[in-house]
């Protein structure tokens, strides 16, 4: 079964990055966006990140315009936001599609590995959490309105493994 860890992604200004340097680690996954009513939520996955970091875990943030069009800015634009006004240390990385038949390798494998409620493939809205344990392979998916912080017993439980 193919891992997270075996693929290749951009990160925020274009260059590959291949998941293989997060082996071993917990993966929290998140497509992303500057103009949502989830966006504050950056301020959680920041605050998970100065929590955890240390411990393995580690957050990779996919922005995606998929939604309402709330992800309308470039990679400069994009970053300079999440600094901005949420200080974000953490891994973003360069916008995405995580739906229909352009939808980028890595979301499809997720969605495949974690489908939604009735098996649904598809990706609802912005900020859709993938929780990924040290294997690589097992993954839970979390809904845009599951708030990061409430996520610390899943995290705590994969990071003690």
């Amino acid at each position: 079964m193919k891992k997270i860890t075996d693929f290749t992604v951009s990160n925020l200004i274009g260059e590959p990055e291949s998941l293989s340097t997060y082996a071993g680690d917990v993966l929290l996954i998140v497509n992303s966006a500057s103009a949502c009513r989830f966006t504050p939520q950056y301020a959680e996955l920041q605050t998970l990140h100065e929590q955890y970091a240390d411990k393995g875990l580690r957050i990779l943030a996919f922005p995606c315009n998929q939604f309402g069009a709330q992800e309308k800015g470039d990679a400069a634009e994009i970053g300079a936001f999440c600094d901005r006004h949420f200080h974000v240390t953490f891994p973003i990385m360069a916008k995405v599609k995580v739906n229909g038949d352009d939808a980028d390798a890595l979301w499809k494998d997720l969605k495949n590995k974690a489908p939604g409620i009735l098996g649904s493939q598809s990706i609802k809205w912005n900020f859709t959490k993938f929780l990924v344990a040290r294997d690589g392979v097992s993954v839970q998916r979390f809904a845009p309105s599951t708030r990061p912080l409430s996520l610390k017993t899943h995290i705590e439980s994969l990071l003690a493994q």
